[in-house]
């Protein structure tokens, strides 16, 4: 991988794991017992990404805490949904796909790709950090499933997402800010994180602003220039504001303090000083066929090999 041009390559795992685990059938009974239709699918999609956008390093950016307390603190509402029955287990993951998670990060180990979280933040922030880090020194591409990534693209910088929601990994949205500017008419990542705030998204428990939706709130942002544009027009009694949209706005104020704190990815996340270049080859064999031999895995990283060497 040493002659393509530099490019970076950030994994939301999850997204990425939880999305082959749904889209790849069971495969059939393996030694170990573990069904391995995640571990499979997210190694097909790795060896798809690395084949067609030649990235020089890659990283595996991890949910070491999916739903920080911090977040929660500002908006109990966050992922509340999504917590198990008994809270004490964390995300609700089926139960075919628990087992598969620490054979992922087994797989990614002997591959040779960095998988790095940190405590108290999401994967989601890991990427946020990385990405503003390497911008300036070489390209980034974000792949991931979830919209709220895109505050992360900027054209000058290259950084894009590989948006994987509707295609998967071989038939992508790739976001630029062309593409943020035609479906949802905002002109930037960052007044994409605004119309967010401003949107919310039932998904993540974020309530947003009454009566606001995307093409609401990517008006407001075009006319007042950014979310602190909009509070500032409501709180001076701005006349362009006015009716049920000011009301709604003023009744959304104490929300309205706190979303881009859960919204906005974090920037300064600590990161261990790790190699994220990516081998030219797997980098422990001998771990790589005791994974193929015990999960009936010898096809996908037939294909990560292949890959890697390409």
């Amino acid at each position: 991988m040493s002659d393509s041009a530099p490019r970076l390559l950030l994994l939301d795992s999850a997204s990425l794991y939880f999305r082959a685990f749904y889209g790849v059938p069971a495969r059939a009974e393996v030694p170990s017992g573990i069904p391995t239709n995640a571990v499979a699918g997210f190694l097909d999609m790795i060896a798809t990404l690395i084949t067609r956008y030649r990235p020089t390093h890659v990283v595996a950016c991890w949910d070491d805490d999916w739903r920080p307390q911090w977040r929660v603190d500002a908006i109990p509402t966050y992922k509340a949904h999504r917590v198990a029955d008994d809270p004490a287990e964390g995300e609700e993951v089926p139960d075919e796909l628990s087992p598969q998670v620490p054979v992922i990060a087994e797989a990614l180990a002997a591959i040779g790709i960095p998988r790095i979280g940190a405590a108290g933040y999401e994967a989601d922030d890991v990427i946020g950090t990385l990405a503003m880090a390497h911008r300036g020194q070489m390209p980034v591409d974000v792949v991931t499933g979830d919209r709220d990534l895109f505050q992360l693209v900027d054209d000058a910088s290259g950084t894009r997402v590989i948006y994987t929601a509707r295609g998967g990994v071989r038939d992508p949205d790739v976001v630029t800010q062309t593409f943020l500017a035609d479906k949802y008419a905002v002109a930037s990542g960052d007044a994409y994180a605004d119309m967010a705030a401003l949107r919310g998204d039932t998904s993540d428990g974020l309530p947003g602003v009454k009566g606001i939706g995307d093409k609401t709130a990517a008006a407001l942002i075009a006319d007042f220039g950014s979310l602190a544009g909009v509070r500032e027009a409501v709180a001076s009694g701005d006349p362009r504001i006015k009716g049920a949209r000011r009301a709604n706005l003023e009744a959304a104020s104490d929300y309205l303090d706190v979303a881009p704190l859960v919204v906005r990815v974090a920037h300064d996340v600590p990161i261990p000083d790790v190699d994220l270049r990516l081998p030219s080859d797997i980098a422990d064999p001998a771990t790589m066929s005791r994974l193929a031999v015990d999960h009936g895995l010898t096809s996908p990283f037939d294909r990560i090999a292949t890959a890697l060497r390409g």
